[in-house]
């Protein structure tokens, strides 16, 4: 009778040795990627120098900006521009009313182009591809050439000067609508198959299966429309005459006096009003990065 040799491994009961270290992999260096290295870190240092000479700027003493020659850094350096813009309390209004029209501009846009994406995404009806086609050539047309109907509308309506005013014209996103729609299309219609066979309509569908599967998506939508309604200047500025409803980006092109801009004020009332967005960019970064990835943007 033969018997067969078993290794130690394939002995029945014997336990296995340990694995073998898997092999470590190197980073290796291309030209290629060489090259895109540093072309992003130029880009980056780019982007980064009016911050970082608004930050410099912000802490020098008034005579020293407008100086010659022209420096980076303070000879002196002094906070008394953000103690000077806080005391005078304009830049605490300011902020407060950015914060408000941005959340109402942020919380109706959702709402209406959730609504209108869902529409376009998941139902049928009559002219839905020539309406939808509609609504994205709203993309080509400027803001611009709204600015004078718009405020003939807000003058009829009463709401010059009041945060509805403010808030409303900015409310209508068609680029909004078509990001939304293209995600929601990628939502398999099998979710919404099940949930109709237990008796639910359309609001149920949108609220219990689709929106819960969005999130990503609505968290980058609503960071964009949040940024972008925050930096607004031109509507805000048409549609204000009280100084107590100035936005910030309004309010900070009237930080000057009987002897001409203060520029050292200016940049820490910059550097003041751009802390929200960037607290807020910090906050939802993964969420920011996560729906674009999953939008299919670039």
């Amino acid at each position: 009778m033969t018997t067969a040799t078993l290794t130690t491994a394939e002995r029945p009961g014997t336990p296995a040795g340990p694995a073998s270290p898997q092999p470590r992999r190197r980073f290796k260096v291309t030209p290629g990627g060489a090259a895109i290295a540093v072309l992003a870190l130029f880009l980056a240092v780019v982007w980064l120098m009016p911050l970082v000479w608004a930050v410099l700027t912000s802490l020098k003493p008034e005579p020293e900006t407008t100086a010659v020659p022209v420096r980076w850094l303070p000879l002196e350096p002094t906070f008394q521009a953000y103690r000077t813009v806080i005391a005078q309390g304009e830049l605490m209004q300011w902020l407060m009313n950015s914060v408000i029209v941005s959340v109402l501009v942020t919380a109706l846009t959702l709402v209406t182009c959730v609504m209108a994406a869902y529409a376009f995404s998941k139902t049928e009806f009559w002219g839905r591809k020539w309406l939808f086609a509609l609504f994205i050539a709203g993309i080509l047309v400027p803001p611009q050439a709204l600015i004078v109907p718009l405020f003939d509308e807000m003058t009829f309506l009463g709401l010059v000067d009041t945060y509805w005013g403010v808030a409303l014209p900015q409310v209508v996103a068609p680029v909004m609508i078509f990001i939304l729609k293209r995600f929601f299309d990628a939502i398999p219609r099998d979710y919404e198959e099940a949930a109709r066979i237990d008796g639910a309509g359309h609001l149920r569908v949108l609220w219990n299966v689709v929106l819960p599967m969005s999130v990503p998506i609505l968290a980058a939508v609503g960071i964009f429309t949040f940024v972008q309604a925050w930096n607004n200047f031109l509507w805000p500025f048409v549609a204000t005459t009280d100084p107590a409803l100035m936005t910030v980006p309004v309010g900070l092109g009237t930080v000057q006096s009987a002897y001409g801009i203060l520029y050292a004020q200016q940049m820490a009332a910059s550097v003041l009003g751009a802390l929200p967005l960037i607290v807020v960019f910090m906050l939802f970064q993964r969420q920011v990065v996560r729906g674009v990835t999953d939008a299919g943007l670039k």
